[in-house]
């Protein structure tokens, strides 16, 4: 029973670092100054045309995240399968995903460079026309086209969900950072013309923002490499006997 309590208040912080991951991989700036272009190309108009309601981008954008979800959930699925196939080598593991989840956090405070970080590898995925199809394989082609600018949020979470040693576990991990990055996505689809304004207000601090996201690797980084998350899960369930209720 313990196991079954301690698995699930251990889930709680990873669910949400994985959460704000997403998030905060939305207003990365790779990410951000892209997302009017891709609805635009999308939806098979320009910008000016999708502030003009020539067409909707919300059915494109539902499964432009779709695709990308897809990717992520079987990135995750993969993960925790290795990580509960080398189960009794967990504590090495978490050191070593610790270590690597510094040294990206620490790319992104500037501290160390890493040239492939600051790439993507795009994947021209054919001139779109609002079709649910062609969205859903652009998302796809997003999802393996942005990794190495993406990349070290997203190992973080592979890290969490590898350390984890549960299949469910690592899946959900990955849906919940799917989550974080798609829905900004649809947010902005329904509400463009809001959504443009917010995004070019936000851009003066995106380097900010990249700032803050190196500080959540680090902090992270550091707890795998420490076994603070276990030590965290322990606190959570002592202060908060009813979590274990969820087991």
């Amino acid at each position: 029973m313990l196991g079954i309590e301690l698995a699930t208040a251990a889930f709680l912080p990873a669910a949400f670092v994985a959460l704000l991951a997403g998030i905060l991989s939305f207003l990365s700036p790779c990410v951000l100054p892209i997302v009017p272009p891709y609805l635009a190309y999308m939806t098979g108009v320009g910008v000016s045309g999708l502030k003009a309601r020539e067409r909707s981008a919300v059915l494109p954008a539902v499964f432009f995240v779709l695709g990308l979800s897809t990717v992520f959930l079987v990135m995750g699925f993969a993960a925790s399968a290795l990580g509960r196939a080398f189960l009794q080598y967990q504590d090495i593991l978490a050191r070593v995903a610790g270590v690597m989840v510094i040294v990206m956090g620490l790319h992104f405070l500037h501290v160390i460079r890493i040239p492939f970080l600051d790439h993507e590898a795009r994947v021209d995925a054919g001139r779109q026309d609002g079709g649910a199809f062609g969205a859903y394989v652009l998302g796809l082609a997003f999802a393996f086209g942005w990794t190495p600018c993406i990349g070290p949020q997203l190992g973080m979470i592979l890290s969490l969900a590898a350390t984890g040693g549960e299949l469910s576990r690592g899946t959900a991990l990955l849906a919940l950072y799917a989550f974080g990055l798609g829905i900004p996505f649809l947010l902005a689809a329904l509400f463009i013309d809001r959504a443009i304004g917010l995004m070019n207000r936000i851009k003066p601090y995106l380097k900010l923002i990249e700032r803050i996201m190196g500080a959540l690797l680090v902090i992270v980084g550091v707890m795998l490499l420490t076994g603070a998350f276990s030590a965290f899960s322990f606190w959570l369930l002592e202060a908060f006997p009813g979590l274990a209720l969820l087991g």
